[in-house]
C-alpha cells in the first residue's frame, strides 16, 4: 500500500511539473508571435535611428 501511495504521489507530482513547463512553452510561443506579428504589416511605424550616420552636408 505504501509503494502504490508514493507511486501516486510521484505520478501527480510529474502530471504538474509537465503542465507547468507546457505553460511556459506556450507563453514563450506567445510572446515570440506577439512579436512577429506585426513584422509583416506594411502599416506598421518604422523607428529611424538618426543619430546613426552623419549629415553629408
Amino acid at each position: 500500500m505504501y509503494s502504490y501511495e508514493m507511486h501516486q504521489l510521484r505520478a501527480a507530482e510529474l502530471i504538474r511539473r509537465a503542465d507547468r513547463r507546457r505553460l511556459v512553452r506556450e507563453a514563450v510561443a506567445a510572446r515570440t508571435a506577439a512579436r512577429t506579428a506585426g513584422r509583416d504589416d506594411p502599416d506598421r511605424r518604422v523607428s529611424e535611428d538618426r543619430g546613426r550616420f552623419t549629415r553629408a552636408a
